[in-house]
């Protein structure tokens, strides 16, 4: 027999535990469970997914993808790459942590991301910039692009690409200048006695095709930035990233075709147009941008249309600015760009109701207008 109000308060100032009430569900073998229990359970809205991913494992898989495009950056322009990388990483670790202790914010520095940001940072750099390039906007892509607006998953623009445009417009000339493959910069110094030469872009700037074959540019023995050069190994990351479900193949192949075709279509110089497609996709830093930066969960749509116009306007305003912009490469700007409109492309996206797709609402609309028709003759 269950008590009333009045016994229950009665029996909890005396401290006797009521009896408890209710049915009892089985939760275990030999176990019972009562529903009138004094622990309770929150239990929030559907969908429920129960999954061990976490940030910190799926910017771990990021860091894991990029290393083999750290090492040919290493292989390729020489130990400095290394230190560009390392300072950039510990700048942005240290902005967000020093940002987080001031505001009393919980100190998010082992989810990773700041360091995937520190990473891709250093790889849209040249090896001869001065060390106080990566500082400047490794501090700019943390607080002012990241923290200001509420930390990971609030920001508007991709951080990296945000720094990486900053440091452009603040020190043009140092981010204009590429040192030749293999031409190593001293780590700690002056790099004023490296040998630069003009990138694949810049040739094709002027609508002619550069002087490396496309097995040389797949391989990255070519000047660039230092994550930009070596297709294969960015290949080799992205698929591994595919492979683990950290990114959808659909924005970087948007992307990527959307650029293929516009070449093919709109070829310069006379050139064939398999040829000017084909040295395209092959140079600068499209490959890097379309697998690592436009795939950003936080700055890319969430709804498959919203993923496909994406990746066709990145590729678009790409093309646009490598045909008609003042500066040879129009990757970072294109995917900026295509930020800020990624609420616009998830409401162009998004579903009527959740669960039915646009088919599946045009078939009940035609058997509703059927069956109107039918009871109106009738």
């Amino acid at each position: 027999m269950s008590m009333t109000k009045k016994e229950a308060r009665s029996a909890k100032k005396q401290g006797v535990q009521p009896a408890p009430t209710g049915p009892l569900i089985p939760t275990a073998p030999g176990t019972a469970m009562s529903l009138a229990e004094d622990k309770l359970y929150t239990v929030t809205s559907s969908p429920h997914v129960a999954s061990e991913e976490g940030t910190r494992s799926i910017m771990l898989d990021v860091v894991i993808a990029l290393l083999p495009a750290l090492a040919g950056a290493v292989y390729f322009f020489g130990w400095r790459s290394l230190t560009l990388t390392l300072v950039s990483v510990a700048v942005c670790v240290a902005a967000e942590y020093i940002w987080c202790r001031l505001m009393h914010r919980p100190r998010a520095v082992g989810d990773l991301s700041a360091v995937v940001t520190g990473i891709l940072i250093a790889f849209n750099l040249p090896a001869t910039v001065p060390y106080y390039v990566p500082v400047v906007a490794g501090v700019f892509a943390i607080v002012i692009v990241k923290q200001l607006y509420g930390g990971i998953g609030k920001n508007f623009m991709n951080p990296a690409l945000a720094g990486r445009a900053f440091v452009f417009f603040c020190f043009t000339r140092v981010m204009a200048t590429f040192p030749e493959v293999f031409e190593y910069a001293p780590v700690v110094g002056s790099t004023a006695d490296v040998v630069t030469a003009a990138t694949p872009l810049a040739a094709l700037k002027n609508g002619l095709l550069p002087d490396f074959s496309p097995v040389e540019l797949l391989l990255g023995q070519n000047g660039g930035t230092l994550g930009e050069t070596s297709v294969v190994l960015l290949l080799a990351g992205g698929l591994y990233l595919m492979l683990r479900r950290v990114i959808s193949p659909r924005i970087p192949l948007c992307y990527i075709g959307t650029v293929a075709v516009l070449c093919l279509i709109f070829p310069r110089g006379g050139i064939a147009p398999v040829d000017w497609m084909l040295y395209n996709l092959l140079s600068g830093g499209l490959v890097l941008g379309a697998l690592f930066m436009a795939t950003d969960y936080t700055t890319s749509p969430v709804t498959t249309t919203g993923r496909t116009l994406f990746g066709i306007g990145c590729g678009a305003l790409t093309v646009f600015f490598r045909y008609f912009g003042s500066y040879a490469e129009g990757v970072s700007f294109a995917i900026l760009l295509m930020n800020v409109c990624v609420w616009l492309f998830d409401k162009a996206g998004m579903p009527r109701r959740y669960g039915v797709t646009p088919k599946m609402a045009k078939e009940a609309k035609r058997a509703s207008r059927a069956k109107k028709k039918g009871g109106g003759a009738a």
